[in-house]
């Protein structure tokens, strides 16, 4: 690689960081805001619904302590249900609330706010984002093979 892809990568990389940090948290989230570690935890659930705590904890990179307080949290808040897995019973199926779905309207309400404007060509902001998600997917689907492999 050279040094000026690799400057490339980092200005991708440091920029994704930047915005993350400009998006308002809705402050009408109910119980109460989440914070960023809970609102990435909710939305691969979002996206993965009836995934398993497992499951979840890698894709989020958390470990597994923190990822098991992170779950007792949204729970007792209300926002995420846990069910037994019928075909492992030490495993638990998570699953959104009604509350969390309606938080994630009120956050997509918020950035969609927030970024109203910047990009006015849907054509680029197509682009934009499947470029994004294209670069999540394959990050994810890098991890999981680098996880597989030190095991």
């Amino acid at each position: 690689m050279t040094d000026d892809y690799a400057q490339k990568l980092y200005l991708l990389a440091d920029l994704i960081h930047a915005i993350s940090r400009q998006l308002t948290v809705p402050t009408d989230l109910e119980p109460a805001p989440c914070t960023p570690v809970e609102i990435l935890v909710m939305r691969y659930i979002r996206q993965n619904p009836g995934a398993s705590a497992r499951d979840a904890a890698e894709a989020t990179l958390l470990p597994s302590s923190n990822f098991s307080r992170i779950l007792r949290g949204l729970t007792e808040k209300g926002l995420l249900r846990q069910e037994k897995d019928s075909r492992d019973a030490r495993g638990k199926k998570l699953y959104l609330t009604s509350i969390a779905k309606t938080n994630f309207t009120r956050m997509r309400d918020a950035w969609s706010k927030d970024l109203q404007g910047l990009i006015e060509d849907a054509g680029q902001l197509d682009l934009v984002n499947a470029t994004l998600k294209d670069i999540e997917t394959k990050l994810l689907a890098r991890r999981r093979t680098d996880n597989s492999a030190n095991a």
